[in-house]
């Protein structure tokens, strides 16, 4: 997913993280050390689907910001809903604008939805923006994020999102094979406290650390404003480079790296990052820059949400950390492993560039 938060940038060649030869392997969790639970475990019965068809129920979306990833999110989560009979009433797109968001669930409240899935834009304005939610007996479920000063199970249903700690395991994965087993990395990291991208972030560097002795990260920086990107690896091929593989976040800033790569001639430094989106899977399907992303599966995130929502509705208990699995997206798997994710067909331009 694509998150845009402004915190100041950080450089640096010599540098500790926070896993060690001692740490242990990271594990997703919530907020408050919530334990994942997969959305398989999420299961409706016959009866309960004729239940909610017979409910008169109605659902609605409040977006941070709508996109490939979340498109697809919203696409399972209507699925789900037409399939328990629930009316979808509202979807809104707040532009990543936390005022606006606000403005939007205020909204959305007035056709009083049973159901509202939403993924905030400011974790730290939960009651202002959804205190009202509970209060209106419409059931919440969230993406990715629970903001703070909320409780699970009282102001909100649950949050789904995919399983972080895999996902870093995967981008290591993924870097390992890029690099053939040995190289120097760039390691760039989401600088905001963030749980989505730190989790991914950190398992990154500890799979990297404990599982491949041959790879090395050789430098690391601080990506705040993803609109500085260009400065930051600019900055860091100067200063290293031997760098063989650079780790990016997610896609959106994984774009300015591979354009400095071209503007660099660095044609030999390979790309892992995270998310699908056309530009990116162009220039790996015409074996570019781009070795993998790592897609976790967004239309299962938006059936899972729906589901939870309403298995609420019928007073079932839903985990509060629902999580979906991840896979390596490569050349060779670029149209099974884009289906996989956002359950539709890579654009044409991707499939006419693999050909």
């Amino acid at each position: 997913m694509s998150h845009k938060l402004l915190l100041p940038l950080a450089l640096c060649s010599t540098f500790a993280f926070g896993f060690g030869a001692s740490a242990e392997e990271p594990v997703t969790s919530g907020p408050n050390g919530e334990p994942a639970t997969p959305v398989d475990e999420l299961i409706l019965s016959e009866a309960d689907v004729q239940a909610l068809i017979a409910g008169n129920h109605s659902a609605a979306f409040a977006w941070h910001e709508l996109y490939d990833w979340s498109s697809a999110v919203s696409r399972g989560a209507r699925d789900e809903f037409e399939r328990l009979g629930i009316e979808v009433v509202a979807e809104t797109n707040a532009g990543f604008d936390a005022a606006r968001q606000a403005a939007d669930v205020e909204t959305v409240l007035t056709l009083k939805p049973s159901i509202l899935i939403s993924l905030p834009v400011d974790e730290g304005a939960g009651r202002a923006t959804y205190g009202k939610v509970a209060q209106s007996g419409t059931r919440l479920v969230f993406i990715d994020n629970a903001p703070a000063g909320l409780t699970q199970g009282t102001d909100f249903v649950t949050t789904v999102t995919s399983d972080r700690a895999a996902i870093g395991a995967r981008t290591a994965e993924a870097m390992n094979t890029a690099l053939q087993g040995a190289g120097k990395i760039g390691y760039i990291f989401h600088d905001a406290d963030f749980q989505v991208t730190n989790q991914r972030d950190q398992a990154f560097v500890w799979n990297i650390e404990q599982r491949f002795p041959e790879l090395e990260i050789v430098a690391k920086a601080g990506m705040a404003d993803p609109a500085r990107i260009e400065d930051i690896a600019n900055a860091m091929l100067t200063q290293h480079p031997e760098i063989d593989g650079i780790y990016v976040p997610w896609t959106e800033p994984a774009l300015g790296v591979l354009a400095v790569l071209r503007q660099l001639g660095r044609e030999d430094v390979k790309i892992v990052s995270i998310d699908l989106n056309e530009p990116a899977a162009l220039d790996m399907a015409r074996g570019g820059s781009v070795a993998a992303l790592i897609a976790d599966e967004a239309y299962g995130i938006g059936v899972a949400a729906a589901r939870a929502g309403a298995a609420s509705l019928l007073e079932q208990p839903v985990a509060p950390l629902l999580v979906v699995g991840a896979g390596i997206v490569d050349r060779d798997n670029l149209v099974d492993g884009w289906r996989a994710s956002l359950n539709v067909d890579p654009p044409q331009s991707v499939v006419d560039a693999l050909n």
